[in-house]
């Protein structure tokens, strides 16, 4: 495998994917296969947010069950791969670099925007990992840049894998799993056009151009992951496109 790893999105939908018989799981199956093993991966979740970017550092992971509601056999589930401490002291680095100022959290393991997809690429939950928070208030350009100080990483093997969601409005969800929205489509299609183009000024300012951009996305932090994974690589490639739950869409992108 060359060390060379794209940056990866890919949206991790509700909690239940890995129990769910939906197109995105077969596709999260089959994309660490598609990928490789690589030295460490490092994901930016929408599921922490922070004032400030920060990194966990521990030496095994704990499973993080963070929602409520759901069948028990889902809070049984567990991930708790190693974690990379060093690498987390590196990254840190290369984000306070860029002034981006981060700090090191040494007790948080892995929540479900993490373990979610992980548990379905690599489900031997063997290889080093440590999470990256967003910070949703800062908008899409914080996000991008946080990627790009990252980018480095890459070179080092290590898989820069951002996990969110393409289109997530919990309140517009149909759970017997309806047809996906005309607003849904509208916004997904605007977003592929501009990734493809590689438009960074239009992305940056998605919230203000894209069609359906509040409806899409009601509150910032699931779209904030695909933003890192954005400034961490190069070229677009879609990998992945489909819609579960009516309008929860499960789009992923390579970024070499």
């Amino acid at each position: 495998m060359s060390s060379m790893l794209p940056a990866v999105f890919v949206s991790h939908g509700s909690p239940t994917l890995p129990f769910d018989d939906v197109p995105a799981r077969d596709f999260l199956r089959g994309l660490g296969a598609q990928l490789g093993t690589p030295k460490a991966i490092l994901v930016a979740s929408a599921h922490w947010d922070t004032p400030s970017p920060a990194l966990n550092a521990v030496p095994r992971n704990t499973t993080i069950h963070d929602f409520y509601g759901f069948p028990k056999p889902l809070y049984e589930l567990r991930y708790d791969a190693p974690g990379a401490p060093a690498l987390a002291g590196r990254a840190a680095a290369l984000l306070t670099g860029a002034g981006l100022h981060a700090v090191v959290d040494a007790a948080r393991g892995l929540d479900h925007g993490a373990w979610v997809p992980l548990m379905l690429m690599y489900p031997g939950a063997d290889i080093p990992t440590l999470q990256l928070s967003v910070q949703s208030s800062f908008g899409a350009a914080h996000h991008i840049a946080l990627g790009r100080a990252l980018a480095p990483l890459r070179d080092e093997g290590v898989l820069i894998l951002g996990s969110g969601g393409f289109v997530h409005n919990l309140r517009a969800i149909d759970w017997n799993g309806g047809a996906e929205p005309d607003w849904s489509r509208t916004f997904a299609k605007w977003m592929h056009e501009k990734i493809a183009a590689r438009d960074e000024p239009e992305l940056a300012a998605y919230r203000s151009r894209a069609p359906y951009a509040a409806q899409a996305h009601p509150t910032e932090e699931h779209l904030m992951p695909l933003f890192v994974a954005y400034g961490a690589g190069g070229a677009a490639e879609r990998l992945h496109s489909s819609a579960t739950f009516g309008s929860l869409r499960m789009d992923a992108y390579s970024f070499a």
